[in-house]
């Protein structure tokens, strides 16, 4: 039986690039193949020597030439593209011109900056569940931890290493289905080197990440921010002046004053608050299923109800997150709740928020529109 090359060629197109999440016929991957009675032997490009998702890209052209009738076996072969390959998987990327890619009229990617006034009180652990949450449900997801001084993000999503480098353009790491950018790859001395670093190089740490980096056609983008209302938080505004604001908070009544702050930054950027987010709410006993309120409570609807009296529109309290030590021990193992207890309540509330969050229409004040002059 002869193999078809319309059927080889077929089959190659539906092979992703893990990264950059397009065929790898479409952006110059594929350098040709070759059949050989009942043997085809395919020629790939890789973006660098050391690509990381080698093995993904070999298993994925193996997987679906195989399946071509005909076919009893696959040979891949690998070499890095050249500089000049490189460059011009950019410019088809990125364009020849550096942007922010969220801010163009054609963007549909809805992005939501987590916020707190405070620190401790689990953005972050928020963050990356609702990003698994997201990608469970098929959704195209990305953090970008803002939090540049105590970056947390790489480590509760288990990731190593650092993101791709091709041209001057950087591909995100990727864990859990989650493209990730973070701080933590750019310093030469480790996790617990500081960075030291004054609101101008904070501003270009956030610029770089959203315009040297290619993140593709996201669903969603999450921002996890740094605690207050300082630097980070007014670049984010700059930057992408259509964010939405979560602001989390826990229930004692304490950490909602400060968690109100980060809430009324918002009219300053014309930005909007999508809703408050209450975390470490009532423990559930294990034995008596009676509620135990750890961290006292109230503190949710004191900062939806405070922000909604103050910005002049009805902010939500999206969700009172249950208390469960597993959403700390999942950041400390790399492996998320949502990934590892999916039925567990905290899990389940957080799923049916990551759906509210993408399930909703879209207004006028989503679009970028163009001025015509």
């Amino acid at each position: 039986m002869s193999i078809s090359r319309d059927a080889v060629q077929a089959a190659l197109a539906t092979v992703i690039d893990p990264e950059i999440r397009r065929p790898i016929t479409e952006i110059g991957m594929l350098k040709g193949f070759e059949i050989s009675g009942s043997t085809v032997n395919v020629d790939v490009y890789l973006t660098i020597a050391a690509c990381p998702m080698k093995e993904a890209i070999t298993g994925g052209v193996q997987s679906a030439v195989g399946a071509v009738p005909g076919v009893s076996e696959v040979n891949v072969s690998l070499e890095p593209m050249s500089e000049e390959q490189r460059e011009q998987l950019r410019n088809l990327l990125q364009g020849p011109q550096k942007k922010i890619a969220f801010t163009q009229p054609d963007s549909l990617t809805r992005i939501y900056a987590i916020a707190s006034g405070k620190g401790g009180v689990g953005k972050s652990s928020i963050t990356v569940n609702l990003a698994a949450s997201l990608a469970a449900q098929g959704k195209s997801v990305g953090i970008l931890d803002a939090d540049i001084y105590g970056h947390s993000i790489p480590d509760m999503l288990g990731l190593t290493g650092g993101p791709t480098p091709i041209d001057g353009m950087m591909l995100p790491q990727s864990a859990h289905g989650i493209s990730v950018m973070s701080m933590l790859s750019f310093k030469p001395g480790g996790r617990h080197e500081p960075i030291a670093a004054r609101g101008p190089m904070l501003h270009k740490y956030v610029e770089a990440f959203l315009t040297d980096v290619y993140w593709g056609e996201l669903d969603v983008l999450l921002f996890d921010m740094p605690p207050g209302t300082g630097d980070v938080p007014m670049s984010v505004a700059r930057l992408l002046p259509h964010a939405e604001l979560i602001v989390v908070t826990t229930p004692q009544l304490a950490a909602a004053d400060v968690a109100i702050r980060a809430g009324m930054l918002a009219p300053a950027f014309d930005q909007k608050v999508f809703g408050v987010l209450e975390n470490m709410s009532a423990l559930t006993c294990p034995h008596c299923g009676e509620a135990m309120e750890l961290f006292g409570s109230g503190g949710g609807e004191s900062v939806a109800k405070t922000l909604s009296e103050n910005l002049g529109y009805e902010i939500p309290l999206l969700a009172k997150i249950a208390f469960d030590s597993r959403l700390r021990e999942g950041g400390d193992s790399g492996s998320p709740l949502v990934v590892d207890h999916p039925d567990s309540q905290a899990a389940v509330q957080l799923g049916e928020l990551a759906k509210r969050m993408v399930d909703r229409p879209r207004s006028l004040s989503d679009l970028r529109l163009t001025v015509l002059s």
